[in-house]
């Protein structure tokens, strides 16, 4: 694969993705556009590294699962290490269009941090109840800490520049949604910038949800929880390439 100052690592986490991956990477490779696609097999155990493969991705296995937390940490790291300039994570299950990976990574012209946010009056993408009442209650929190209006901070659908992934590599929780919030609440603390651009969500095209009522409240008090524990983090600051070489 030949490597320019321009080209964008597009991490793709994935446990037990089989059924799924092998589309979504076709699907990035489809756009054309100057993108590398690296998987991260978070542990898997079926065809999920042999699939991406297949598929045209190049693949990091990690030898037991980690959570999405540790396999972008993973991702981030090889991008630093590779001089990547931009990263952004892909979710191997196809709810993410490749398509508006373009849309997020502009957001980047703007700020350090960018997020596909699907409550952006795009697409018709819903979420009721306890877990939709949870999504309102943090986003307006983390808004306050990033000192910008954000809808949607619970979304995997983000994209980095080279200050971000800097302080990924420094710090890029692997706890419950330590992934999405509290690496999020940590870069502001940092000194990083986010701003957000509208997406559309697509149903998932294998597998279920697992989220029914009961694990709706369950995400209600936990992702309060996990907020509260990012809030309290003392910041951390990156750290570059060469020191972690």
């Amino acid at each position: 694969m030949t490597q320019t100052p321009d080209t964008v690592l597009v991490i793709v986490p994935a446990w037990n993705e089989e059924r799924n991956v092998g589309n979504t990477v076709r699907e990035i490779l489809a756009t054309g556009r100057d993108y590398h696609v690296a998987v991260i097999d978070d542990g898997s155990i079926d065809a999920t590294t042999r699939v991406a493969r297949d598929a045209g991705a190049m693949v990091l296995t990690l030898p037991f699962n980690l959570g999405v937390g540790g396999a972008m940490r993973t991702g981030f790291t090889y991008a630093q290490r590779k001089g990547y300039r931009r990263a952004i994570q892909v979710d191997a299950d196809g709810q993410h269009n490749p398509a508006d990976i373009e849309r997020v990574l502009d957001g980047l012209a703007d700020a350090d941090i960018s997020i596909g946010a699907r409550f952006s009056d795009v697409g018709d993408y819903k979420v009721r109840g306890p877990r939709r009442w949870a999504m309102v209650v943090l986003a307006g929190i983390v808004s306050r800490v990033a000192h910008t209006r954000l809808t949607d901070v619970t979304s995997g659908f983000r994209a980095a520049n080279s200050r971000a992934i800097d302080q990924y590599v420094s710090y890029y929780p692997a706890e419950y949604l330590g992934d999405t919030l509290d690496s999020l609440v940590v870069a502001c603390h940092a000194g990083l910038t986010v701003t957000q651009v509208p997406v559309a969500m697509r149903p998932r095209v294998h597998g279920t949800p697992s989220q029914g009522p009961i694990g709706s409240t369950i995400y209600l008090a936990r992702s309060v929880l996990a907020l509260g524990l990012a809030l309290l983090r003392r910041p951390r600051s990156p750290r570059r390439a060469e020191e972690t070489a």
